[in-house]
């Protein structure tokens, strides 16, 4: 059996630092300098160019993380989605130019929807039509791109829930993402189930993986390893999949990078 690749969620200055590692093997490369206002601000000329010069030669699939800070993608204002959609399209426009295939985005579900959406089930379709309205053009362009758009949990309790916005959004540029320790973290703090569940719930959806351990307490991203997750049955959730979603490190300690990987490498689980 051929082990899966591991890739990285790195900013531009990290790749730098970490781009021999990243030449290696066909890793998969998550680009995380352009999720900000202030990043798509202005001319992103040089930026472009700096990634261009940066993934030449990469073997891995190129991916970008979008923006996420300050709003949700189901923001009941409609002047404040016509902002998201724009930061949303100003992002897709920088993976066209630096040929990414894949964006990130935040999942809009939290905790108290969790329990909200089962006392009026109502409300989890008014979600849905205001996803359908500010993704709509997005989506349309990410079709045409050739860019799929990953939904990644946050808050989301039930492992269902971005599966069935998928679901109901009905685009081909629409999947789900998992970050196992934000997973983690509604597992022992909203009661959520195991991470290996979230794997088995997404199915065919998952297209993309944030890998990080935590004690659940909080967002921690430590190296894989540093904490309690259970990384066997994670892997072997995804080891029953017929796809090859990506794999991305996303820890804080950057600089760091390799010591999660080398962890799951001595695991048997990854290369």
């Amino acid at each position: 059996m051929t082990l899966p690749v591991l890739g990285a969620a790195l900013t531009l200055d990290m790749l730098e630092l970490h781009r021999d590692w990243m030449l290696s093997a066909p890793r998969d490369l998550e680009i995380q300098s352009f999720c900000t206002a202030r990043a798509l601000t202005g001319d992103l000329t040089p930026a472009i160019e700096r990634t261009k010069r940066l993934i030449d030669g990469l073997q891995g699939r190129i991916g970008l993380h979008g923006p996420y800070i300050g709003f949700a993608l189901d923001t009941a204002d409609p002047e404040v989605a016509l902002i998201v959609q724009k930061r949303l399209l100003q992002c897709l426009g920088v993976c066209e130019a630096v040929g990414a295939t894949q964006m990130v985005v935040h999942s809009p579900v939290t905790g108290w929807d969790h329990g909200g959406h089962q006392d009026d089930p109502n409300e989890a379709l008014i979600q849905i039509e205001r996803l359908r309205y500010l993704l709509g053009p997005v989506l349309d362009r990410a079709e045409g791109a050739g860019v799929t758009l990953v939904m990644e949990n946050i808050e989301d309790v039930d492992p269902a829930a971005r599966c069935r916005i998928v679901d109901a959004l009905g685009s081909t540029a629409l999947k789900v993402s998992l970050d196992t320790g934000h997973a983690q973290y509604a597992h022992v703090t909203l009661g959520g189930p195991p991470v290996d569940l979230y794997v088995k719930a997404a199915g065919k959806r998952l297209d993309h993986v944030h890998l990080q351990d935590s004690d659940g307490f909080a967002d921690r991203h430590w190296h894989p390893g540093d904490g309690p997750l259970n990384w066997r049955a994670i892997f072997a959730a995804l080891g029953k999949l017929r796809h090859n979603p990506r794999l991305i490190l996303e820890v804080n300690d950057l600089r760091g990078l390799r010591r999660g990987a080398d962890y799951l490498i001595a695991q048997g689980l990854a290369q």
